[in-house]
């Protein structure tokens, strides 16, 4: 089974930057993973996470009591307050989940958990509502003076004159950063009659106007907007964007808001444009440092002022308690997680995702073909599957090429680190074209001596049925089961025959089977499905009967 490559992609092993815990193998002492939760979270958490797991609290924000409790679990899950950095991703020695109940990971430290093996997931679409809602909010309360207002009149002060606003009808609103939040903002700020514009590098334009928001500059929204919005990651080139020198485009009339992600918006420069009159208002949910009580932009009247607001909702934390307690349950079982930020693979496509499960299973039946680990591994992927990413189908292979070799759990975080220990090359070719089959994933290895091993699978039919195609320079059509029989002998009369009558008479039916060979009398490969394991020594009786060059049980259940 072979196909035609595009330019191969190579990948080192070592692409997901991961390493394995070494302090776990399957036959650990407790009877059920253990999971803490170090933070107040909803009781939905609780409840998504199911009886399966034994569940325990701590203070994650009181390190004397963090610390011995992280030791022996299985996850943690957090919110903002615990610090899961390098001290205590050295002290959990089982650790294989940190989960943050929320979007941002400023308080994770993700790159000590990569090495460490350790995947991280958070719910990055938890809270996108709630904190498109409340920069609607600031938004309006610096246009009407909402919150200067109220604290006025209840200390008995009667201000109308004092806290007259502006309008946000017919008002040009720039949107910084047209992400998911963005988009929801532009739309319900549409709705009050404002014109929208925006700034985002990675969007296209075509895009924004279906939505009917017009794309420019950063210089240019700057010189336009009457109300600015940020919504864009810190990063390197974001911290301090909206700086002294933006801030000196922008009209005297202009109201900001940051509910973002704080030092984006130079709080020191805004302090001073706000002084000077070069900027008319400002709401902001976020600061440079958290949590931050003392600020000079708190002494103006003409701020709004919110402490991280963003995410908090009873919606938003239920949303993101179920999303990460889902997760956490996928990554213990060993399944890929999504919203995992540390695993190589990012969104799969929904056609992508069956392709999963069979990667894998071929990666198991290429170990079981090949008895050994190869020094080199390509997985192949060929077919109309390739117009989408498909990285996630070689982490998922190469999964299932370490299941049944190492002793701990294997994971799409640890995987690639067993590849590098063992100094495994690992390549994803892909290529369009697939003569036979719609889609053909192929697991292809050499081996030490140079000898090459490989399997290739598809998936057939709206049910997805996983059927093994190839074997070796052999083409087979039969359904993948969790218990087969891989066989190479001389073609010649009987074979069949005898293969049948010892599993017959160890008790074993045969559930089906197909031959393939080259050229008549010249070597022929069996594949065979069988409703139980095939036990060592009737395997050996197999070959001894029929004479052959190789007889491999393959058990996937």
């Amino acid at each position: 089974m072979s196909c035609v490559f595009h330019a191969a992609t190579p990948s080192t092993a070592a692409a997901v930057g991961t390493a394995v815990r070494t302090g776990y193998v399957r036959t650990h002492v407790s009877s059920k993973p253990v999971v803490l939760i170090a933070e107040e979270l909803s009781p939905a958490t609780v409840e998504a996470l199911g009886p399966d797991f034994e569940i325990r609290h701590c203070n994650g924000a009181d390190r004397a009591e963090l610390l011995p409790a992280i030791a022996d679990v299985d996850a943690i899950l957090v919110r903002s307050a615990t610090k899961v950095d390098a001290e205590a991703i050295a002290a959990a020695k089982k650790l294989k989940v940190i989960a943050r109940a929320g979007v941002g990971l400023d308080n994770v430290d993700v790159s000590t958990a990569t090495k460490a093996g350790v995947m991280v997931v958070n719910a990055p679409t938890s809270n996108i509502v709630t904190a498109a809602e409340l920069a609607c909010g600031l938004l309006i309360a610096t246009a009407r003076h909402i919150p200067q207002a109220n604290t006025a009149l209840k200390n008995g002060e009667w201000k109308r004159s004092k806290y007259t606003g502006v309008e946000l009808s017919e008002k040009t609103l720039g949107v910084v950063g047209l992400g998911r939040i963005g988009v929801l903002v532009a739309q319900r700020m549409s709705a009050f009659g404002m014109k929208v514009v925006a700034y985002d590098p990675y969007v296209q334009p075509a895009r924004a106007a279906q939505m009917g928001v017009k794309m420019l500059s950063l210089d240019e929204l700057l010189e336009v907007a009457d109300f600015i919005t940020v919504h864009l990651p810190k990063t390197p080139e974001t911290l301090g964007l909206i700086g002294d020198e933006a801030l000196h485009k922008v009209k005297p009339s202009v109201r900001i808001v940051n509910a973002a992600r704080g030092g984006i918006v130079d709080e020191a420069a805004l302090f001073s444009a706000l002084k000077e009159g070069r900027v008319a208002g400002a709401g902001l949910d976020v600061y440079a440092k958290e949590p931050c009580t003392d600020s000079p932009l708190f002494e103006l009247d003409q701020v709004v002022c919110t402490p991280h607001l963003g995410a908090s909702t009873d919606e938003a934390q239920e949303k993101a308690g179920i999303a990460v307690a889902r997760s956490v349950r996928l990554a213990l079982a060993g399944e890929l997680v999504p919203d995992a930020v540390n695993v190589q693979g990012g969104v799969i496509a929904e056609d992508v995702r069956p392709g999963l499960p069979l990667a894998e299973k071929l990666g198991r039946i290429f170990t079981a073909l090949a008895g050994e680990v190869a020094v080199r591994l390509d997985v192949e992927v060929c077919g109309e599957i390739t117009q989408h990413d498909v990285k996630v189908l070689e982490l998922s292979a190469l999964k299932g090429v370490f299941e049944d070799v190492v002793d701990e759990t294997v994971s799409y975080v640890n995987a690639p680190l067993f590849a590098q220990e063992r100094g495994v090359e690992v390549r994803l070719t892909t290529s369009s074209e697939s003569p036979d089959h719609r889609n053909v994933v192929i697991v292809r290895g050499t081996l030490s001596d140079g000898q090459e091993v490989s399997v290739a699978g598809t998936l057939a039919g709206p049910k997805h049925l996983q059927k093994i195609v190839g074997v070796g320079e052999y083409d087979v059509d039969l359904a993948l089961a969790d218990h087969m029989v891989v066989l190479r002998y001389t073609d010649r009369p009987g074979v069949v025959g005898a293969v049948g009558r010892v599993l017959g008479e160890a008790g074993l039916n045969i559930a089906g089977m197909q031959v393939a060979r080259t050229e008549e009398h010249g070597e022929a490969l069996a594949v065979l499905t069988v409703d139980a394991a095939v036990p060592a020594g009737v395997l050996a009786d197999i070959a001894e009967e029929i004479g052959a060059t190789s007889a491999r049980s393959v058990n996937l259940g």
